[in-house]
C-alpha cells in the first residue's frame, strides 16, 4: 500500500462509488419510471431485471483475478458506470426510450457488480486485519451515503426539475450528474488508490480459474442441509422485497388510485434524509443487539424486524395519512426495522452457510441466493398489486412473513460446513484413540 496516502483518502470515496450506482439502479430509475407513466407491473419487471447482476457476479468475480490490478478494475468499471449513465440520458429523448434506457440500466448493473467485487477485494489487499476492523464503519456509512444522495438529493432535485423544465429533461439532467460523478470518482481513484496487485500463478488462467470455481460451486451444494439454508435465505426477504418495490409507488400514486399522492421531492424528502438516517441507525443497531443476544436467539426478532415496513405500509394504506410529519415518521420506522433486521440474513450466510474451505467464494454465493429471492418475489410483486390493490397487496406482503418465521423455528443456526468422510472420521477417531 502507498504510506503516503492514508485509507481515509480513498476507502470513503470508494464505497460511495460502490454506493451510488447501485442505489440509482434500485431506487432512482424506479422514481424516474414513475414520473414516465410507466405502469407499477411494468416497473416491478423491468428493474427485476437490473438487478439480475448482483446474482451471477459470484460466476465471473474469479476471472477478476486475471486483470494486472484489482485498481485497474476499480477504475475502468467506474467509467464504465459513468459512461452508460450518460447513454441513459440520451435513451430518454429516443423514440424507443423505455427498452433503451432498461438496457443501458442493466449495463450500469453489471459494471456496479463488477466493481463491487474489486472495491471490496483493494479493500482486504490493502489493508491489515487491524486496519480492516478500523475502517469497516465507513465503508458503510459511505455505501449508505449513496442512498442519502439518491433520494436526499437527487430524487428531490428531479421533482424541482419535474416542475420547471418538465419530466425528459428532468431526469436527462440527474443522469449526467450521475455519469459526471462517476467520471471524477474514477480520475480521482486513478491517483490515489493502492495498486492492489492480483497474484501472479500457474492457475491463474481461464482454465484454472473454471476449473477451481467449478471445485467452489460443488462443494457449496455438498453442505449439510444447503437446500433448507437456501430456502430461508430466499424467504428472508420475501416481503421486503415486494415492500421495497412497491411502497415507494404506492407513496407516489394518486389517492384515488389507492395511493398517498406525494410528489417526487416529498418521496425523497422523507426516505433521503430521516428514512436513511434511520436504516443505519437500525443497521447498527441490529448488530449490537445479534451479538448481545446471539444469532440463535435474535433470528426471530430480526425477522420480525424485517417485516416491520410490511406493517407499516399496511397503516399507510389503510389510514392514508396526508401530514407529511406522519409519513415520514412511518417511513422511518419501516427504514429502522429494515435496517435492524437485514442483519439477520447477513449473519446467517457469514456464520451459518459460508464457514469451509471457501469461505468468502460461498458467502459471495450465497449473497447471489439472496439476490434471487429478491428478484423473484421483486418480479412478481407488480402483477400481485395490480389484481389485489394496495391495501390488500400489503395484507399479502404481511402473509410472506409466515413460512420464514415458521422455518426459523427449527432451522439449525450452526454452521454448515461439508461433513467429512468417513475414513477422514475413522482416522481421527483412531489417532485420538
Amino acid at each position: 500500500m502507498d504510506k503516503q496516502k492514508s485509507p481515509l483518502a480513498w476507502v470513503p470515496t470508494m464505497y460511495l462509488a460502490q454506493g451510488l450506482p447501485f442505489f440509482s439502479v434500485a431506487l432512482i430509475a424506479s422514481m424516474m419510471f414513475k414520473s414516465m407513466g410507466v405502469p407499477n407491473e411494468d416497473i416491478a419487471h423491468w428493474t427485476a431485471y437490473i438487478g439480475m447482476a448482483w446474482i451471477f457476479k459470484p460466476l465471473w468475480s474469479p476471472f477478476l483475478e486475471l486483470a494486472s490490478s484489482k485498481k485497474l478494475v476499480v477504475v475502468t468499471f467506474q467509467l464504465a458506470c459513468g459512461l452508460f449513465f450518460a447513454l441513459v440520458a440520451l435513451a430518454l429523448h429516443l423514440p424507443f426510450w423505455l427498452a433503451a434506457s432498461v438496457a443501458m440500466l442493466a449495463c450500469v448493473g453489471i459494471s456496479s457488480a463488477t466493481h463491487d467485487i474489486a472495491c471490496d477485494g483493494v479493500y482486504i489487499t490493502s489493508l491489515t486485519q487491524k486496519q480492516q476492523a478500523q475502517y469497516a464503519g465507513w465503508t458503510g456509512t459511505f455505501f449508505n451515503a449513496g442512498r442519502f444522495i439518491a433520494l436526499g438529493g437527487l430524487v428531490i432535485l428531479a421533482g424541482h426539475l419535474e416542475k420547471t423544465q418538465g419530466i425528459v429533461p428532468a431526469w436527462t439532467t440527474i443522469f449526467v450528474i450521475l455519469a459526471l460523478t462517476m467520471v471524477a470518482l474514477a480520475a480521482y481513484h486513478s491517483w490515489v488508490l493502492p495498486l492492489a496487485k492480483n497474484p501472479v500463478n500457474e492457475n491463474t488462467t481461464v482454465a484454472g480459474i473454471a476449473s477451481t470455481l467449478w471445485e467452489v460451486i460443488v462443494d457449496y451444494f455438498k453442505k449439510r442441509g444447503i437446500w433448507l439454508s437456501i430456502l430461508f435465505i430466499i424467504l428472508f426477504r420475501a416481503g421486503e422485497a415486494q415492500v421495497q418495490t412497491i411502497g415507494p409507488l404506492f407513496l407516489r400514486d394518486a389517492l384515488d388510485k389507492g395511493g398517498l399522492g406525494l410528489s417526487t421531492s416529498q418521496v425523497g424528502t422523507v426516505y433521503g434524509t430521516g428514512g436513511t438516517i434511520a436504516f443505519i441507525v437500525g443497521s447498527i443497531a441490529g448488530g449490537y443487539f445479534t451479538s448481545w443476544l446471539s444469532l440463535r436467539r435474535a433470528m426471530i426478532f430480526l425477522i420480525l424486524a424485517v417485516n416491520l415496513p410490511n406493517v407499516v405500509f399496511y397503516f399507510l394504506s389503510t389510514w392514508l395519512p396526508t401530514d407529511l410529519t406522519v409519513i415520514g415518521v412511518a417511513l422511518s420506522l419501516e427504514m429502522f426495522g429494515y435496517g435492524f433486521g437485514f442483519v439477520g440474513v447477513i449473519l446467517y450466510m457469514m456464520q451459518v452457510v459460508a464457514p469451509g474451505k471457501y469461505q468468502t467464494a460461498h458467502y459471495a454465493l450465497s449473497t447471489g441466493v439472496m439476490q434471487l429471492g429478491f428478484v423473484l418475489f421483486k418480479y412478481f410483486s407488480g402483477a400481485i398489486q395490480a389484481v389485489l390493490g394496495y391495501q390488500h397487496f400489503f395484507i399479502w406482503v404481511l402473509l410472506c412473513a409466515i413460512p420464514v418465521t415458521l422455518l426459523a423455528l427449527f432451522i439449525p443456526l450452526t454452521p454448515r460446513a461439508q461433513p467429512e468422510p468417513p475414513a477422514e472420521i475413522e482416522a481421527k477417531q483412531a489417532a485420538a484413540g
